[in-house]
C-alpha cells in the first residue's frame, strides 16, 4: 500500500502547534488596504485557529 502524500500547498499555509492545533492566517490582508480601517487592518492580522468544520479535512491532507 503506499503512502499518502502531503498536500505542500495546505501545508505551506497551516501551521500545526505542539497540541495539535491548527492554526492558519485570517484572509483579506493583502490588498486594498487603504480602504480598510486600523481596527480592521489590526483584526485581521495574527493567526487564528481553523474552523472545527474544517478540520478534519485540513488534517487528512496534512496526513494526520
Amino acid at each position: 500500500m503506499p503512502k499518502n502524500k502531503t498536500h505542500k500547498g495546505t501545508a505551506k499555509r497551516i501551521k500545526v502547534t505542539g497540541s495539535g492545533k491548527l492554526l492558519r492566517q485570517q484572509a483579506g490582508l493583502r490588498h486594498r488596504l487603504e480602504v480598510k480601517s486600523s481596527k480592521e487592518t489590526r483584526d485581521l492580522s495574527g493567526t487564528v485557529e481553523v474552523a472545527k468544520a474544517d478540520q478534519r479535512r485540513v488534517k487528512k491532507l496534512l496526513g494526520r
